[in-house]
């Protein structure tokens, strides 16, 4: 028997629309409760808020081909650029760590708001930057702002939306938001070509200018006085106990933090499999990262279309069988094949396809398991993703350039993590199978 039928509706959850075993997120297509002060999820508030998401990947992808360029002005080494590098994803998980309760504490509008204005002023001082290590700091506080402002960009989605429109919601902003690693390595290859590396930065802090004209108009506040908790961060490490007690939550999380762990495995490694190891140009690289990202916009896109027909565990797990197929694949190939090319292209391809299906889906249920702090919630997502990237991409380079075997291990072992998320950990209880 399903939960909706064997059990009275939960008012809490019913804000965000969810039977209470969060199974199925058609269960309740249309909320019981409704706040008088909720605003409507407007294409402009996803519109901003796919803007928010993008900020990271572009501030990244960008400035990635300039790496070169940054180490001979600077006179820095490889090892030193990339810590740049690294104190942006550092920045990132801190940055969302913080935001989410603070905005929970004070609304989301003003530290939004103050989130993108920080990022834009850092984003000046990087391009400003007459060392690699005033660059790093600026890095760190760079990502700390867009962390804080990624967090409270899908805390507004959470406040606003409900149910399979969540879902819905989530998953085209997964899908548009994939568009920015397809433009974000062409578009800082061109600002390299006709300019410098500093260009770059100055085109992200641009882009924060925007991202402040935006919020200003299309951003509601959608937490009243009423709904927020003081308290600030002793409130935030006693809600996220509460939120760790809850085992169907950390489940969806670990769905969500390994899906992004199995991403940064390709992102960090695939130009070495595909151009160090099998001859692939720049432009045919280039070619089949794009070919990859969109895939897994598709796959996004194509979850938001099934959102509250199909079990959204049913879409998330399709994914994971998917991705490990193509770990193990990809590894039975690195082993006793050296990673031939069409191999390697066809199980990066699958690997990254899946992850539209895995991790907006993982998101959304992690959310629905804890409406009374969603920016708690949100935000102890976000850390848990940006330091599995941080973590796992330096890993995944541990056997150099001639070899894929760590690379293939990390695909795999993080998609089976992602499934003892799914399957275990945020496995429906008895009482409401």
């Amino acid at each position: 028997m399903r939960a909706s039928e064997s059990q009275e509706p939960n008012p809490q959850l019913d804000h965000l629309g969810y039977c209470p075993d969060c199974e199925y997120l058609g269960d309740h297509p249309h909320p019981t409760v409704t706040s008088p002060t909720q605003a409507r999820v407007g294409a402009a508030v996803i519109a901003t808020v796919v803007f928010l998401t993008a900020i990271a990947p572009l501030a990244t992808d960008m400035y990635v081909p300039a790496f070169p360029a940054v180490a001979a002005e600077l006179l820095a080494t490889a090892t030193q650029v990339q810590l740049t590098l690294t104190t942006f994803f550092v920045g990132m998980a801190l940055g969302q760590l913080v935001g989410g309760p603070v905005s929970d504490q004070r609304g989301r509008r003003r530290p939004l708001l103050l989130a993108v204005a920080a990022m834009t002023a850092a984003s000046v001082v990087c391009a400003l930057s007459p060392s690699i290590g005033v660059l790093a700091v600026a890095r760190l506080v760079q990502g700390f702002a867009g962390g804080w402002a990624m967090v409270i960009g899908r805390a507004v989605i959470i406040d606003l939306a409900r149910g399979a429109q969540l879902v819905r919601i989530l998953n085209v902003i997964a899908a548009v938001g994939g568009i920015a690693p397809i433009v974000g390595p062409l578009l800082g290859a061109v600002i390299l070509q006709l300019s410098g590396w500093r260009v770059s930065f100055w085109t992200v802090a641009v882009l924060g200018v925007a991202m402040i004209v935006a919020v200003l108009v299309a951003v509601p506040e959608t937490l009243a006085e009423r709904d927020r908790r003081g308290g600030g961060m002793g409130e935030f490490a006693g809600a996220a106990r509460e939120l760790l007690r809850n085992r169907r939550y950390v489940g969806y999380v670990v769905v969500a933090g390994s899906a992004m762990g199995a991403v940064f495995v390709y992102v960090a490694t695939s130009a070495f499999v595909l151009q160090s190891m099998n001859g692939l140009s720049p432009i045919g690289y280039s070619i089949d990262f794009a070919v990859n990202a969109a895939g897994m916009t598709v796959a996004a896109l194509l979850a938001a279309r099934l959102a509250g027909r199909v079990a959204t565990r049913k879409i998330i797990l399709v994914g994971q069988v998917a991705a490990l197929a193509a770990g193990i694949a990809m590894l039975v190939g690195a082993i006793w094949f050296d990673a031939p090319l069409v191999l390697a292209m066809v199980c990066f391809f699958v690997l990254m396809t899946a992850q539209g299906l895995i991790g907006p889906n993982g998101g959304a249920l992690a959310a629905a398991e804890v409406p009374d702090h969603p920016g708690t919630g949100s935000a102890l997502l976000g850390f848990v993703q940006w330091v599995a990237a941080g973590a796992i991409a330096p890993l995944a380079g541990l056997g150099g350039e001639q070899t894929a075997v760590p690379m293939a291990l990390l695909m795999t072992a993080t998609i089976a993590v992602s499934m003892i998320g799914l399957l275990v950990l945020a496995r429906p209880s008895r009482s409401t199978r």
